[in-house]
């Protein structure tokens, strides 16, 4: 009862998760550029009942991983090397030997891309304890990700992939007919081999739980 009342008491002094933005977000698609302006505007679109938001889950394989250019369940993924937020260069194989958790999203400060950050910083206990480690990987540079993680006190890395290559390499899908970067969750076995996909751009905080409770069922 005394570690849920401890708990409680740091969560109760973590920042709120309301994205406060000055400036109009760009987003920067690997596909085409998303020059609209994503905030302060009314976005109207249909998505399909049988759309790719739908979880893309499987059960541990023992087959003889892929490397492949495209990332899939099975697969070994490119490995890569970016600039976190404090400028210093992190390599994937960094985390070779443990699962990691690999996040794609839009871009910092958005409000979906804020309270997923935030969901993943409040959960961050569970995911040590599975023995897990988080990145989140977006367009912006590593000054953009030092204030986001500052003004949120996330405690996981935050990677800049600026030109878009490592999203390009691990075909992370974009949503909104290819203007909007994708929202894309991997993890990775602690022999780096993707176990889990998830995909879903407007429910944030659902990658958090279900990356949990794929990472609780190992």
């Amino acid at each position: 009862m005394a570690s849920l009342v401890k708990q409680a008491h740091h969560l109760s002094l973590l920042p709120t998760c309301n994205a406060t933005i000055q400036s109009p977000k760009q987003y920067s698609s690997p596909n085409i550029p998303f020059k609209s302006q994503f905030h302060g505007s009314t976005l109207t679109f249909s998505i399909p009942s049988s759309s790719s938001f739908t979880p893309l889950i499987t059960k541990k394989t023992s087959l003889n991983p892929i490397v492949a250019a495209k990332v899939n369940k099975g697969s070994v993924p490119p490995s890569f090397t970016l600039k976190d937020q404090d400028g210093k260069n992190v390599s994937l194989s960094k985390f070779k030997g443990k699962p990691v958790v690999v996040y794609f999203y839009p871009a910092d400060e958005t409000p979906g891309c804020t309270k997923q950050a935030c969901a993943f910083r409040d959960s961050y206990e569970k995911f040590k304890k599975a023995g897990a480690q988080v990145v989140g990987i977006s367009g912006d540079d590593a000054a953009s990700h030092k204030a986001f993680a500052k003004k949120y006190r996330l405690p996981y890395t935050l990677l800049s992939d600026e030109d878009n290559k490592v999203r390009k390499d691990w075909g992370v899908p974009s949503d909104l007919f290819g203007t909007l970067p994708g929202r894309q969750t991997y993890v990775l076995d602690k022999n780096g081999v993707v176990q889990l996909i998830y995909n879903n751009q407007f429910q944030p905080e659902k990658h958090i739980d279900e990356t949990l409770k794929f990472l609780q069922s190992l």
